[in-house]
Order: structure tokens, then sequence, then C-alpha cells
């Protein structure tokens, strides 16, 4: 199949392109930015007029809820929700059920994922057996099955011996290992931050203390096994210091935060809006502001959705008690751009966090335009707005608390590997 796409504006951060220009693909593949090759012959050419056409969007974090939670939502549902946000490779956490700890799980999963030929996607591997924080999992063979990375997902190795021979496992062989920062004890039985917010509203509290503290622990293990840690999900201001005091030590450590606490604090719980039941909890505004400078001054690497469908009953529960996760695959578009417009940020550095930044840190061949590249493209409409409502939401979770809101950045068309596999 080969593909002219003419009259876009090409923004491609990992090479510097923002300019109007002509793209042309074959075999899955981008052949030409700019002139077409000689003697290619486009099979379909697509107008791309008053439209952006940039790399396909890589998210770092997106549960697709199967094996064991298809009542939530499936890889049919979550993956036809990616393309329709832009997203074209995703990472999915090991919380499956059962957890992606065997080399079989990982392989039925990317097995289904390819027969749906929508987005890649790229599993965590589980860093202990059933992610109870006790084994570690045999990461040599999860890797050989496809994982790019090893995970705890929201779970905590409390025994920090087991989670220094993880590390050291897995510095041996050179596989990156994704925590996310949050004391099991600290955080026990909190539901939202503690501050004003949860005194006022009678509910437990996890302190920012929660996640410093682990990150305090992390660093030093780092330190010691030269291993590579990216904490995800960060919301905190303190905590992103201390990341950035051990990145300035020369310790191979990244961070992203969600696209949530990029827009939302404590104070938006309002009464109880169990919505914004996160996993870490909405923090303080001043931490809110402190994350969205860290992210356009490139201080937090990149931006994800933090994906999680819950089924609508876990959400109509008392705020306490109601699933915690938000839907956000085909939100992390418009709501980055709706940030970096706040920020007063060029398109670039906005699509850049989504794209080649994110690739670099899960380490694979995406968020680029340059010729010979998998040809994975999102071509969006920057002008035209949409509101959020459970009727538009193509997932099958509906739990969102940015509903009734409307918000620039329309995607027109997605590319997977060369084929058109959404259009609007």
């Amino acid at each position: 199949m080969k593909i002219h796409i003419r009259n876009g504006h090409v923004v491609d951060p990992a090479n510097r392109i923002d300019a109007r220009q002509d793209l042309f693909i074959a075999a899955g593949r981008i052949v030409a930015v700019g002139q077409a090759p000689e003697g290619f012959t486009a099979n379909r050419t697509v107008d791309a007029a008053g439209l952006i056409v940039a790399p396909g969007l890589v998210d770092l974090s997106a549960r697709l809820r199967e094996p064991g939670f298809e009542y939530k939502a499936t890889l049919e549902s979550e993956l036809g929700a990616a393309v329709a946000g832009g997203v074209t490779s995703l990472a999915c956490p090991p919380d499956t059920d059962p957890p992606l700890d065997e080399p079989g799980l990982v392989e039925m999963l990317k097995h289904r994922a390819r027969n749906l030929n929508l987005a890649h996607v790229y599993p965590h591997g589980a860093l202990t057996v059933k992610l109870k924080g006790q084994t570690l999992t045999e990461m040599g063979e999860l890797a050989e099955a496809g994982c790019v990375a090893f995970s705890q997902a929201n779970t905590v190795v409390q025994d920090t011996q087991v989670l220094m021979r993880a590390l050291q496992y897995a510095a041996t062989f050179g596989y990156s290992v994704w925590l996310q920062p949050q004391d099991s004890y600290l955080a026990k039985e909190g539901v939202a931050h503690d501050g004003e917010v949860a005194s006022r509203l009678g509910l437990a509290g996890i302190p920012v203390l929660a996640e410093t503290v682990a990150i305090a622990t992390v660093v030093q293990l780092v330190r010691a096994t030269g291993v590579h840690v990216h904490f995800a999900r960060i919301s905190s201001a303190a905590g992103l210091r201390m990341i950035e005091e051990a990145r300035a030590e020369g310790l191979k450590v990244t961070c992203d935060v969600s696209i949530n606490h990029l827009h939302l604090c404590d104070v938006d719980i309002g009464y109880f809006n169990a919505h914004c039941r996160m996993e870490p909890p909405l923090r303080a505004q001043s931490d809110r502001e402190a994350l969205r400078r860290g992210l356009a001054e490139g201080r937090i690497d990149a931006v994800c959705s933090d994906h999680t469908p819950v089924d609508d009953d876990a959400k109509q529960l008392p705020f306490a008690e109601a699933e915690t996760g938000a839907t956000g695959l085909e939100l992390l578009l418009p709501l980055t751009l709706k940030w970096a417009q706040e920020m007063k940020l060029p398109l670039s550095t906005a699509l850049a966090r989504i794209t080649s930044d994110a690739a670099r840190i899960l380490g694979i061949p995406a968020g680029t335009l340059s010729p010979g590249a998998n040809a994975d493209i999102c071509i969006f409409d920057p002008r035209a707005d949409s509101r959020i409502s459970r009727e538009s939401l193509r997932s099958q979770g509906k739990n969102t608390p940015f509903l009734g809101l409307e918000l620039a950045g329309l995607t027109r068309y997605t590319l997977a590997a060369g084929h058109v596999v959404f259009e609007r």
C-alpha cells in the first residue's frame, strides 16, 4: 500500500521539522518527506490541508484490561480508543489477572493485539511473581517473549532486599525497571492527598512523604546497582526535586507524569467526585504547578494517559471505596495541547513529550517521521473542538473527570504500520 499525505503541516520533534510538507509511505514505512521518490505512484492520497501531520503518539501507561478484566474493557475496545486518539504505540502495565509474570501470557497478549491490527502493544513484565513482591520472575524469558521493561504497576515491593535483587538482575541484563514511588505503610488506607481538602471531607490522607521516602530508597538502590529506573507517574514537587538531584549525580533515572496530574489537583474532588480518585492521589495546587513547569522545561521526561478503564459500578461507590483511575487514551492529545497552550509552549514541544521523548524512555523505534521509520502517524485538527461525553468516548471505560469539557485537537486520521486504522 502506497499512501501520499499531501498539504499537511508536518511537525516532527525528533527531526526538528515544523513545516508544510508532503509525506510518502510504502510497504508500511515512510519512504520520503517533502519530495516524492522516483517512480512513486500512490494507491491512496490523504488531503491533510489545515491539519497537523505528526508521529503516532506513544503512551507510557495504558491498561487494556486483558486478560482477566474483560468486564471493564477489552483489547478491541481499548485499542480502538487508542487509534481514535492518535495513539499508535502503548505500554501496558502487568497488573492483569493473572499478572504478566509468565512468557505464555505475554505472547498471548501480543498475539491478540497483532491480530487486531490497530496500535502496537508493548507489555511490561511483572517484576515479581503474582506482583506479590516476594519471588523474582524470570525476566530473561519475559524479555524474549516481548516485554520491554519490568514493573510492579501500582503495587509495592515491601521487602527492600527483594527489590535490591530485582534491580541487580535487571542491571545485569540491561533491563529497565519502572516503579511508581509510594511507601505502602505511609499510604496505608489513604485515599486522597493529605491536606486541607481531605481533612475537610473526612478522607484518609496520603502524604507527599509517601512518595519522597519511596524515591529516596530507590535512588539509593540505583546508586548501588547502576540500573535504569523510571519513576512512573510522579505527583509532587518534592518528588521531582529528588529525581532531579539523582539525575544531576549521573544516576540513570527518568520520570513521567499523568495527564490528570497536569490539569487537576485535590480541590477538584469537590463533593466526593469519584472520577477524581486517582493513584497516586491528586496533590495540592502547588504540586500541580510544579509538575506543569517541570514537564515544560524537560525536567519531567514525558506525559502519559495512565489509562485505567473501570466499570460504572466501581465509580458509583462512595469516594473512599471507589476504584482508582480514569480513562485517558483518547484525551492524551487534546489535554497535552491544552497544557501547552496554557504554558505558552510551541506545538513541537508538546508533541515531543508524547512522541519522541516517550519512545526514547520506552526504548522502542517510534515517535519519528524519519525516512525508513515505521509509518505510524497521527493527523489531527488543532483547532477543531469536541465535547467529552460518554457517547464520544470509544473506550469501554467512561470514567473521566473531564466529562463535559470542550477540548481542541481532534484526530482525523491514524496510520499504523502504513495502514489507515482510523479516520473521522
